[in-house]
């Protein structure tokens, strides 16, 4: 198989995220619902934070079972800086924008911020399920360069039928983490539009191209549990502002439902990889 052939099947894994999308759009949600969709996500990304840690954890035991003490402080230091960059760099990003739209709403000298609070303002124009769908892109796009790097490296060890495989169970990965994506967009008052869905696509789908090329073209253990680490951080933050919104539904058993359902999905393709000896 050519060059261009697994890069293709590579952006084709990636742009299965877009399947998802369109349910951004839902309008009449009841609150119930949006309970369960935002519960879902959750699970998705819980699993997501799982698999991206077994893997990221994995060659770093690896040098240590080995005695290869070095390069187990090596690896472990590039997990641990990652992952603590992953996670602190989005709440100091969040912290800084409520800082700027303090300042912009309720000016300098502001004594209180009873009233923006009160009121629904936006985050630098967007709202604040928006921006949280552009978290979920970002740490599920860190997740699937990832993803990328492991079909480009499997072909570039002529292991062709392994990143075939790689690229039909993230394929499916991805068209649930779509709907993880625009979970908290679901019954907003005023419909996402295409252009904006067609972003978190692109910010959430087209890591897997980039990663599948540069895996194809460089192996490196060191990147790969970089990109690995900065993923699962971000995704760990997304999961706690995630179950956040899942608490002011007021809808446990709703909520858990949704959670055990992502979970179950995240599992299920997982599993696909495993049947087909991955």
């Amino acid at each position: 198989m050519s060059t261009a052939q697994i890069l293709v099947l590579g952006a084709v894994a990636g742009f299965t995220i877009f399947l998802g999308l369109p349910l951004g759009r839902m309008q009449g949600v009841s609150p119930g619902t949006k309970a369960f969709l935002s519960a879902s996500a959750t699970g998705i990304l819980i699993f997501l934070f799982w698999d991206v840690m077994t893997h990221a954890v994995e060659p770093v035991e690896s040098a240590l079972e080995n005695g290869q003490d070095g390069r187990f402080a090596w690896l472990a230091t590039i997990l641990t800086v990652g992952f603590a960059v992953g996670l602190l760099s989005l709440v100091y990003y969040d912290v800084w924008m409520k800082r700027r739209r303090r300042r912009a709403f309720l000016g300098p000298g502001a004594a209180s911020t009873a009233e923006f609070e009160d009121e629904h303002h936006f985050y630098g124009g967007m709202s604040p399920a928006r921006w949280l769908a552009v978290f979920i892109a970002m740490g599920i796009g860190l997740h699937n360069f990832s993803e990328g790097l492991a079909i480009g490296q499997s072909a570039a060890n002529d292991e062709l039928s392994l990143a075939i495989v790689l690229i039909i169970g993230f394929g499916l990965h991805n068209a649930t983490e779509g709907f993880g994506i625009v979970a908290p967009l679901s019954g907003e008052a005023e419909k996402p539009s295409w252009k904006f869905l067609g972003a978190l696509g692109l910010i959430g789908g087209a890591p897997t191209f980039f990663g599948t090329l540069l895996g194809q073209a460089w192996t490196s253990t060191p990147v790969s549990i970089l990109f690995l680490a900065l993923a699962a951080g971000s995704i760990l933050y997304v999961v706690i502002e995630l179950l956040n919104v899942c608490r002011l539904f007021g809808q446990k058993t709703v909520v858990t439902w949704g959670i055990l359902l992502g979970l179950f999905l995240g599992f299920a393709t997982d599993f696909v990889l495993v049947a087909a000896g991955a």
